[in-house]
């Protein structure tokens, strides 16, 4: 007999095994979407540094979109895991059209932006001086490396709309395969048209571009198509297009929920390209290097980003159902075996930290400092996994403008005006700038789990949302 996924975990056992069950195949699809961008990272680090640094710095710019859109999307995600907790599917339909609305609009607005302000944008990261770095052939790179990314934000945006309400309904395999189908494309296509193979033009940093761009469209062709096919197993699915008018009943309070959360990941993602900017004061050599150390740490952090999102679905669902106390109880339990987790995955990284950059073509300084970030980095693993289970947490009842408190304005208030300070008026190294940001986090630990023993998350929001109007 199947096991009921919505069946509500009692036990400490019972609760880390839902965990892993829905955390596991986003780490796998996280994981091996990671590790393409790692291979990349590295094809397109043997072009050169200006290759790398200018695909780097695009990635910045994309990274803000990204989270621009995971933000639009989980406002409306709290909805609708407590909505499916309450067993409540035309909620979760209604959450879904709410989605296609906000990534349509959000997308449109980003490729505005990213086609009238590219100079302005990219120049940002262009303000250090590095002796063996050309800075001009670098602008050139990643201008042409942004604007054919550009055809690929539609697809990305509607693909993370369906694995987002999937998820949120329990299914995360479905998700899983359709990302490793985009992961052998973007490899295969990587391949061949950065370095031109099997007769294709060699196409450089434009290449890379390209491949990803037909990768994600084959991730949502595939996704959709699964998804609508076996529509029988999301009724939430069934019927959902009928119409895209969503009732002011629903409208209102996921929006009142969601647009903190919009605006924290946004400001939250532009605060993190901030940092990033006041690194690259020391110089362009230092983005070279960041660009290493995120190319593993991005493989390596889908373990508690995972973890933070199952958590979020699992409290989220007995909120639902009105299990508060059970919420409160599962919440902390959740914490500390993230933050045990990735114990494991910081002695990997330190362990590996030394080798990864003898793979890219790159000065021997670089590839020195790549090795110190990648080390320090890892140091913070297990701050970073009980921080994320701690949010997640507390955003799962609703609190969104407490997250947001803690998160974006946090970034800004406190480590951006610490890490600006530190770059443009002391003579502090890199390193020592780098691992105070980082050690800035354990204050918000503190405040997080104030918060979450006080229950002052512990709310159930579907209760108090009429779905039937």
């Amino acid at each position: 007999m199947k096991t009921d996924l919505r069946t509500i975990p009692r036990g400490k056992k019972e609760l880390f095994i839902r965990a892993m069950m829905l955390a596991l195949p986003m780490i796998i699809q996280n994981g091996i979407t990671n590790a393409v961008g790692l291979v990349d990272n590295m094809m397109v680090g043997s072009l050169g540094p200006e290759s790398m640094t200018g695909v780097s710095i695009a990635g910045q710019l994309f990274f803000v979109f990204n989270l621009a859109v995971f933000g639009a999307l989980s406002g409306p995600g709290i909805f609708g895991a407590q909505f499916y907790g309450n067993n409540d599917i035309e909620g979760v339909r209604r959450v879904f059209r709410i989605k296609l609305w906000a990534v349509f609009l959000i997308t449109l607005l980003g490729i505005v932006i990213f086609i009238f302000d590219d100079d302005l944008l990219i120049g940002l990261y262009m303000k250090g001086s590095a002796e063996k770095i050309d800075p001009v052939l670098t602008m050139e790179r990643s201008k042409a490396y942004l604007r054919i990314m550009l055809a690929g934000l539609l697809p990305f945006s509607l693909t993370q709309v369906y694995s987002s309400s999937l998820r949120e309904t329990n299914e995360s395999v479905l998700p899983m395969i359709a990302g490793l189908c985009s992961v052998v494309a973007d490899i295969l296509f990587n391949y061949l048209l950065i370095f031109g193979k099997a007769g294709l033009p060699a196409l450089g940093v434009e290449g890379a571009a390209i491949a990803t761009v037909i990768a994600r469209f084959i991730e949502f062709g595939v996704l959709i198509t699964a998804a609508h096919v076996r529509r029988s197993r999301y009724p939430f699915l069934q019927g959902v297009y009928k119409t895209l008018l969503v009732p002011k009943s629903i409208l209102v309070p996921v929006v009142k929920k969601g647009i903190p959360i919009l605006i924290n990941e946004f400001m939250w993602a532009s605060g993190i390209a901030a940092l990033t900017q006041c690194y690259s004061i020391r110089g362009l050599d230092v983005l070279t290097a960041l660009g290493i150390n995120n190319a593993l740490s991005n493989v390596m952090n889908v373990v508690f980003v995972a973890l933070g999102s199952a958590v979020g679905i699992i409290v989220g669902q007995m909120l639902g159902a009105g299990e508060l106390n059970l919420a409160r109880k599962s919440a902390f339990r959740l914490m500390w075996f993230s933050a045990g987790i990735c114990v494991f995955i910081s002695i990997a990284q330190i362990l590996i930290a030394p080798f990864f950059p003898l793979v890219y073509n790159a000065d021997e300084s670089i590839r020195r400092m790549a090795t110190h970030i990648m080390i320090i980095t890892a140091l913070f693993f297990p701050v970073q996994g009980f921080l994320n289970t701690e949010y997640f947490t507390i955003r799962s009842g609703g609190k969104t403008l407490v997250t947001f408190l803690m998160d974006s304005i946090f970034t800004w208030v406190v480590v951006v005006a610490t890490v600006f300070v530190l770059s443009r008026y002391t003579n502090i190294g890199v390193y020592g700038i780098y691992t105070i940001s980082q050690a800035l986090d354990l204050l918000k630990i503190a405040f997080g789990a104030f918060l979450i023993y006080k229950g002052v998350w512990l709310n159930n929001l579907s209760k108090g949302v009429a779905t039937n109007g």
